[in-house]
């Protein structure tokens, strides 16, 4: 699927402007590269899922399963609240404009006195959060049984040193996708969920869930370490270096403060949602919307981040590129182009999750002590976050493009207008429709937040939204309905088949996807959508490939 955007993309940019004589192999070098990072990364999201599936076999629902859910995620929010966005949206634009104007040498110097800084400032977050893991525990979720928050703090003692590991990887991440190595990075889950799941095989029956902590932290720690042969090859060798006053450091942190405000936005939801998960309860079920709500929006996001991300990052250093060199025609036209793109099939993939969102969950989750009732809850919340998914899409499009013109304060008051309507909507569902209620104000303030970023953009270039792209986004919409109805069709007729198990499981899953899928590209190039007309071109590439 990312090809097939990546194709749109490239075809769309290709027809509308063709006085570059090398745009069509730099557009199919792109598509290539970017399809092989696709891979890379739907391999590691595999693997994420799969230990999510080893988790939820093993534990379930229970309280040592909340226990642990919470306590990872804990240091991974604050680093976010503190560095993760900022550390690309702040770092990687200043990092290209050394590049530019100074040269590799001195854009290296730079990277190493950043990551000085960001060691220096994670071991301190680290020591603090180890010393301070009750008070943080009950912060995140007050409404947790005493047993539950107590073997939460031990686990989370053992998991904050992970900041320090994700400081250094993002950190190389942000180096290597300046220099166009996008494939590492993308690797990177792939090595941290392999540690993870051989835990799981070999050392679970004996060492349980608290030397699963264990292995979480060398995961983690391997996330940096893989990157280390990439950059020795880019010719980067990392010294400290303690000149925090160099002039590219203080345009980082100038840029970095209202970006790194403006990251707090996820992290801050996150703790919303939880806290509000933590007061709702279930009968035989301690703790349980915690881990519902977990499960259910890690399946959201590697569905969604496989393809959404993907994108983002690798649009990222070329945004901040065109930005550098003033080329705001083109930033516009690549804005139009991958928005479009994107929608057409962001569209069907929200509606199609929605229909499917049981029996994805019951593919991926329930065998073990994962039962029914975990099924159809954890599903219930999975549905609803697919509302989100265009949101979504666009906010992470639209928020990059804002940090590749250097500006965090936009996506900073549209994150404030996102905390602010998860709040409201949290005290408005929860009561009614609990872990489905978190999930939709959720998905309300990724579409409000969106929004937003949307009105500016549109004001400064113009052809944002265009008639013919309403009219064609109305004729992808009726398309998706149709879609939908055909998909829901062939689920209810997998239902009845005679088979159980896994095979009958797969067969609810796929073949109402790929049904669905086939209807919805059959319409839209009936009623003339020129995505589907391109996607039917590269359709009949790779055909052509596969029987020479």
């Amino acid at each position: 699927m990312l090809n097939c955007f990546l194709f749109l993309i490239s075809n769309e940019q290709n027809t509308r402007n063709q006085k570059e004589k090398g745009m069509e192999k730099s557009a199919n070098s792109t598509v290539k590269t970017v399809g092989f990072m696709m891979m890379i990364t739907l391999i590691g999201k595999l693997l994420g899922l799969v230990r999510e599936q080893l988790l939820a076999a093993n534990y379930s629902i229970g309280a040592e399963a909340a226990a642990f859910m919470t306590a990872s995620r804990i240091p991974r929010t604050f680093f976010d609240a503190v560095f993760a966005s900022a550390i690309s949206a702040s770092f990687i634009p200043i990092f290209n404009e050394y590049i530019e104007k100074k040269g590799k040498q001195e854009a290296f110097r730079l990277s190493n006195i950043f990551i000085t800084m960001i060691g220096v400032v994670t071991c301190i977050m680290t020591v603090l959060g180890i010393v301070f893991a009750e008070p943080i525990t009950w912060l995140f979720a007050d409404g947790m049984t005493t047993y539950t928050a107590k073997i939460c703090v031990e686990f989370l003692r053992i998991l904050f040193p992970t900041v320090i590991f994700t400081g250094v990887a993002f950190s190389f991440v942000g180096i290597l996708q300046s220099l166009e190595e996008f494939t590492i990075p993308a690797a990177m889950s792939i090595v941290s969920n392999a540690v993870i799941i051989l835990y799981y095989i070999f050392l679970n029956d004996k060492f349980g869930i608290e030397g699963l902590t264990i292995a979480f932290l060398i995961g983690w720690a391997m996330q940096a370490m893989i990157q280390i042969p990439a950059l020795y090859k880019k010719g980067y060798r990392f010294h400290v270096d303690f000149h925090f006053k160099e002039e590219g450091m203080k345009k980082i942190v100038l840029l970095m403060l209202p970006v790194m405000i403006s990251t707090w936005i996820q992290p801050i939801n996150f703790v919303i949602n939880t806290k509000f998960a933590s007061h709702i309860y279930f009968e035989n079920y301690t703790d349980a919307a915690i881990t519902i709500i977990d499960y259910s929006n890690t399946l959201y996001s590697i569905i969604v981040g496989v393809f959404v991300l993907s994108i983002a990052n690798v649009m990222f250093p070329k945004m901040a590129r065109l930005t550098t060199n003033h080329a705001e025609e083109d930033l516009g036209e690549t804005i139009s182009v991958t928005l479009r793109s994107m929608l057409f099939l962001l569209i069907p993939m929200m509606l199609g999750l929605m229909v499917l969102s049981e029996p994805i969950v019951k593919l991926m989750y329930e065998r073990g002590n994962f039962n029914s009732f975990a099924t159809q809850t954890t599903a219930r919340a999975l549905f609803y976050f697919s509302f989100g998914m265009i949101g979504f899409g666009v906010q992470n499009i639209l928020s990059r493009v804002f940090y590749a013109k250097q500006d965090g304060k936009t996506p900073f008051y549209s994150g404030l207008v996102s905390i602010v309507v998860n709040v409201a909507f949290c005290f408005l569902l929860v009561d009614t429709m609990d872990v489905g209620g978190l999930a939709l104000a959720s998905s309300i303030s990724s579409v409000v937040s969106a929004i937003f970023l949307f009105i500016p953009l549109q004001k400064k270039y113009k052809n944002l939204i265009s008639k013919s792209l309403l009219v064609d986004l109305l004729k992808m919409i009726c398309s998706a309905v149709i879609m939908t109805v055909v998909a829901m069709i062939c689920k209810n007729s997998m239902l009845l088949l005679s088979v159980e198990g896994i095979i009958k499981n797969l067969i609810v899953v796929v073949l109402p996807a790929v049904a669905g899928g086939i209807c919805y590209m059959l319409i839209c190039y009936i009623l003339g959508v020129e995505e589907s007309k391109q996607a039917l071109q590269m359709a009949k590439g790779l055909l052509k490939k596969v029987v020479h």
